[in-house]
Formats: C-alpha cells, sequence, structure tokens
C-alpha cells in the first residue's frame, strides 16, 4: 500500500514555517510515497517541490489550498494559480480546465480563522452532475485541526454521499508531517488518483496531538521562520 499526506504547506504560505526542500526530506524520512504542497492561495512553493522531488525519491502534486467564496478547498495538479474568492462551482471548475482535481479539507470546522465548507454548500454541490468527477474526496480526517468534531461530522458528509475519503496532517511544522495520511492501493500519484476513483482509499492516523502542542509547535516555528516569510514575500 501507498502512503500519501496531501494537504502540506511551506514557508510560501503566510502561515507556513519549512522550506519547500525541509518538507520533502521529511516526507522521505518517514516514508510517504506521494505527497502535495498546499499553499494557501499560492502555488510557487508547489511547483519547486515537484522539481525537486526526483532528488529525494518521492512524487510531489502540485496544488493550492484556495479560498473560495464559500471555505478552503484543496485543488491537486494543477500548474497556475487559480482566482481566490470565486464561488465553490466556479472554483471546481477551473480546476477542471487545468486538469487537476479537488479534496474537502476540513470541512465543518471552526476555530482559530479557518474557513471550512459547510455541509450544506457541500451536499448541493455533489449533487451537480459531473462534479463529483473533480471534487474527489473529503478531508476526513485533518489531524492538526483544532476542531475535532469537524472530523466526525466530515466521515458522516462522505458516508452520505459515498465520497472518497483521505486523512491528511495539514502539517504547518515539519514534525506534523504524516500525522494523518491516505493509504491507497499501489505507490505513485496515478495509483492514487485510480483510487479516489474507485473508492479505495483509506485513513491512517499517527498519535494524535493535543491542542496545547498543535498551537505551541506553530507559534515557536512561525516566529522562528519570520524573516525567510518575508524575504519570499518581497520576491
Amino acid at each position: 500500500m501507498g502512503l500519501a499526506d496531501l494537504h502540506l504547506h511551506t514557508i510560501y504560505s503566510y502561515d507556513g514555517t519549512a522550506s519547500v526542500a525541509s518538507v520533502l526530506e521529511r516526507a522521505k524520512d518517514i516514508g510517504l510515497d506521494v505527497i502535495a504542497i498546499t499553499d494557501h492561495d499560492e502555488i510557487r512553493g508547489a511547483l519547486v517541490g515537484a522539481e525537486l522531488a526526483p532528488k529525494y525519491g518521492i512524487e510531489v502534486i502540485a496544488g493550492i489550498e484556495i479560498t473560495t467564496a464559500e471555505g478552503d478547498l484543496l485543488a491537486l495538479n494543477v500548474t497556475q494559480k487559480i482566482e481566490r474568492g470565486l464561488s465553490l462551482i466556479k472554483t471546481v471548475r477551473a480546476v477542471k480546465e487545468q486538469g487537476g482535481y479537488c479534496i474537502a479539507p476540513h470541512p465543518t470546522a471552526e476555530g482559530l480563522g479557518m474557513k471550512s465548507l459547510r455541509w450544506h454548500t457541500l451536499s448541493e454541490a455533489v449533487r451537480i452532475p459531473g462534479v463529483t468527477n473533480t471534487l474527489m474526496a473529503i478531508e476526513t480526517y485533518n489531524a492538526t485541526t483544532l476542531d475535532r468534531e469537524g472530523n466526525h461530522y466530515a466521515n458522516l458528509l462522505a458516508d452520505r454521499y459515498h465520497i472518497s475519503k483521505v486523512g491528511n496532517s495539514d502539517a504547518h511544522v515539519l514534525d506534523a508531517i504524516g500525522l494523518g495520511m491516505t493509504e491507497f492501493p499501489g505507490s505513485t500519484a496515478n495509483d492514487l488518483l485510480a483510487a479516489l476513483h474507485n473508492g479505495t482509499t483509506a485513513v491512517r492516523k499517527d498519535k494524535e496531538w493535543n491542542k496545547a502542542k498543535i498551537l505551541g509547535s506553530w507559534f515557536t516555528k512561525y516566529a522562528a521562520s519570520t524573516m525567510h516569510r518575508f524575504s519570499l514575500a518581497a520576491q
């Protein structure tokens, strides 16, 4: 079985703390086969990661965590930024035009600035013909969300609408990578895509961090990476 973590942030995110190279090194060390770099409304880090990936012996899917009008959406296998603030459906269609696919991250979860898609928004979207050909999965386990109830409701949502389930870390610090993972038959990004189509993905959970560790780790790393983040923003 392959292992993937499809929701990772780097220093290119406004709230990320780790360099692209260190993310790839960490992913390799813990045995991940596929990762997706999904910085907030930014694709530069993901493209750098895809270029560096062969050096580390893993596959990197270029992605973005897009701020839609209704909440966050992961767009994977894209090469260009997608306008933020569009409706969920328009965003899904823009991802499809690039040949990409989408995952709904931490749906219904609340707290600390999270911008999550709501139950009714997703339930209306998946009823539109063809949408689930692109909006292929729901993140039913987000390892670093502060709202644990959100994972429960995300799981119910995926069951109700028969959508593939994925587990991700949503890591903003290196040590969190792999706390949530997706298992799939095979080992490549193409195998992962087939598993999402076929509904053969499964969630794997590592040791759970408590809220104090999630917040404390992020605040410490965020402060330490401030100058690096500012230098990238100026480029």
